[in-house]
Parts: C-alpha cells; sequence; structure tokens
C-alpha cells in the first residue's frame, strides 16, 4: 500500500518548548524554515500590487502594450489657461502642441504643429502662432480629458498625452483647422 503524503490535522502545543513544531530550530519537512504566510495573505498581497500598478499607468505604461483606457469622467479637468512668460509655469501655452497644466509640462502626443522656438522660416512662426492661440482657446473652452499612451513621457521629460473633450482630439481638430498634422515619430518642417 502506497504511503500517503497528507498530513493529518495537530493542534498546536504551546511554543518554546525544545520539541516544539514552531521552534525555528527545528526544521520543517520542506527544508524551508521562514514564517508561514496564509493563502488570503498572498493573494491580498497580489490584489494591491495590482491596483496600484494599473493606477500608475498599468499595461498603457509598459512599450509595446495598449494604453489602459481611462473614464473620461475621472480625468476631467479644467483650468484657466493663458500664454507661458518667463515667471512660473502652473497652467500655460508654450505652442500649438505643449502646454503646461497643474505645474506638470504636457505634449499633445498625436500631433506635430510648426515650430516657434525658433522657427525656420517666417511661415513657420506664423503658423505656428495661429497654432498656439488655437490650442491656447481649446483649452480654456471646458473640461478635457488626458490619456496616456504607451510611452509615458519623451525625451525631454514632457508627458505625453491626448487631450480629448467630449470623446473627440483637441489634436484632430488642429489637424482638421490645417494647425498641426498627425505625429508620425519625425518632425517635418513647414517652411513650403
Amino acid at each position: 500500500m502506497a504511503k500517503s503524503n497528507v498530513v493529518p490535522f495537530r493542534r498546536p502545543r504551546k511554543s518554546g518548548g525544545k520539541n516544539d513544531r514552531r521552534s525555528p530550530q527545528r526544521k520543517s519537512r520542506t527544508g524551508w524554515k521562514g514564517p508561514r504566510i496564509s493563502l488570503m495573505a498572498v493573494i491580498s498581497a497580489i490584489v494591491i500590487a495590482a491596483a496600484g500598478w494599473l493606477a500608475f499607468g498599468g499595461a498603457g505604461s509598459l512599450p509595446g502594450l495598449p494604453a489602459v483606457a481611462k473614464t473620461p469622467a475621472a480625468d476631467s479637468s479644467s483650468a484657466a489657461f493663458s500664454i507661458c512668460g518667463d515667471g512660473r509655469h502652473v497652467n500655460c501655452v508654450v505652442d500649438g502642441d505643449t502646454f503646461w497644466f497643474q505645474g506638470q509640462k504636457i505634449r499633445i502626443a498625436d500631433i506635430d504643429t510648426p515650430e516657434l522656438s525658433p522657427p525656420r522660416c517666417e511661415a513657420e512662426r506664423i503658423k505656428g502662432e495661429a497654432a498656439k492661440a488655437r490650442l491656447l482657446a481649446l483649452l480654456n473652452g471646458g473640461n478635457f480629458s488626458l490619456t496616456a499612451g504607451w510611452r509615458d513621457e519623451d525625451k525631454y521629460g514632457r508627458k505625453l498625452r491626448t487631450v480629448t473633450r467630449s470623446g473627440h482630439s483637441i489634436g484632430d481638430t488642429l489637424i482638421d483647422e490645417g494647425l498641426a498634422r498627425r505625429w508620425d515619430g519625425a518632425r517635418h518642417g513647414w517652411c513650403g
């Protein structure tokens, strides 16, 4: 008859004795001398870790994985924006695709607008100023949502976000008005 690996339940003895099974001096059957952890404690730790991972970007923060969709109501924000100057940057517009929001620099992830610092030609400067003014008006137009994509920030430390209002991308509005291009991973000139 085969020997069973099932250990019968035994009521624990008072601790401290030389033959106490819970004593760290005695080796367990598996050879491991660590504390016993309940299954519920392990599951709880995994759930808490997963919740924290999702709260800080989840799969959307890892390259090659799709972003975790966030509900617009949870991220909906608004502020009074101005054009950025030399002072403290809290809620202001830098150019047609970059702005500061609540003290954090945001780069609109899905578009590219004409450069203003420095523009390569007069036509690029004029169109860049128009894109900047239009972004200012769009941001001041009411609540908007910021959604992270597959990259959290660019090489300059700006947070990469898609900006939407009522499910429509503000970047798409700038593209439709001829003030931006769809971002394809590279900057292209606006000088003709």
